[in-house]
This record gives C-alpha cells, structure tokens and sequence, in this order.
C-alpha cells in the first residue's frame, strides 16, 4: 500500500466517521486541516479522486 492509498483510505475513514455530523464535507475538510500536515493535505489534493468516496472528494475540493 502507497502512502497515497493510506491516505485515500484515511479520508474516507473521516467521512464515514464524520457522516452524523450536521455538514460531513465541512466537518472532514476541517478534520483534514486541523489534523493532517501539509504534505499529506498537498498529496490528497493533487489526488483525481476516483477513490474516495462522495464526502472525502467533496471535502478534498475545497481545501485551499
């Protein structure tokens, strides 16, 4: 497993984990900055997507 597909698998994890939440994008986009370093942030971004599911991709667009 590459450390890109640890981190698919760990954004989808968050959004899962994060679906009771009032607005599960905003709350694993925050979970993602709050928590994660800038060079994983920088790797889920340059990511295409195809993986993650519909909140961790929602969540991942809109990282600044």
């Amino acid at each position: 497993m590459t450390s890109l597909d640890k981190l698919i698998m760990m954004a989808n994890q968050i959004a899962a984990n994060l679906a009771h939440e009032p607005d599960p994008v905003a709350a694993t986009k925050q979970h993602i900055i709050d928590f994660w370093d800038p060079r994983m942030k920088a790797m889920i971004k340059a990511y295409a997507g195809d993986h993650l599911n519909d909140t961790a991709r929602a969540a991942v667009a809109q990282l600044g």
